[in-house]
Order: structure tokens, then sequence, then C-alpha cells
């Protein structure tokens, strides 16, 4: 399934779904500057924490890692509809094991960051 777009509204519910898989689980969710990612108003479930990257700083903002990863891939190739290029998208994120993820993503940011909120 792809989203064509993101609101507020699609944010809360995903922080809700994302919340009741695995319930005893700890997540940590980094999160940019988007307009949809204002917590003003939202109820953070208890078993998330928002980890807030700061303004202007895309390279540190792990989907835009993914994203490039995924450009990569798809670069210098035509696709007949944007239906096929959108199946290819697809593709590349059922292959995206937690292997491949951590992989494209893992910068010591995080970590520091998460030692220094819950003084591991």
């Amino acid at each position: 399934m792809t989203i064509q777009s993101v609101c507020k509204e699609l944010f809360v519910k995903y922080l809700e779904d994302f919340s009741n898989h695995k319930p005893t689980e700890l997540k940590i969710m980094i999160i940019d500057n988007a307009a949809f990612h204002s917590t003003k108003d939202v109820i953070i479930p208890d078993n998330i924490f928002l980890l807030p990257i700061p303004p202007y700083c895309p390279e540190l903002n792990p989907a835009e890692k993914m994203w490039q990863w995924m450009k990569d891939k798809i670069a210098m190739k035509i696709y007949d509809t944007l239906d096929d290029l959108n199946q290819k998208m697809e593709e590349l994120i059922k292959i995206s094991d937690d292997k491949t993820i951590k992989s494209i993503t893992d910068y010591p940011f995080y970590m520091n960051a998460f030692y220094s909120v819950f003084k591991v």
C-alpha cells in the first residue's frame, strides 16, 4: 500500500498502530520538523518515545538514508508507467529486512541520543 500524502491525523493513526504492535516494547521514533510531526494536542502512547532531529539536518534522518538507497536502486532505469515505478518501490520495501535497514541507517548519533536521553 502506498500513501500519497501525510497529515497529522494519519500520523496519530500511525502512532496508535505502531504502539499496538508489540505493545510491551519501547519504540524510539526519530522525527524531523515536518508539520504533521507536531505533537501539540497529540497524546503520545507510553511505549513510544519521539526523538526529534535538529532543523535542517536531513543527514540525521534515517528515512532520508532509506530514500537514497531506494533512489540508487531505481536510478537510470525507465519505467513505462507510474504504476510500474510504484511496484518497483514496493518490491524494494518488501526486501528491506532488519539487517538491510540497519546497514543503511545505522548512525552513532541515534545511539548517543538514546544514551543521553535515557541515561543508559
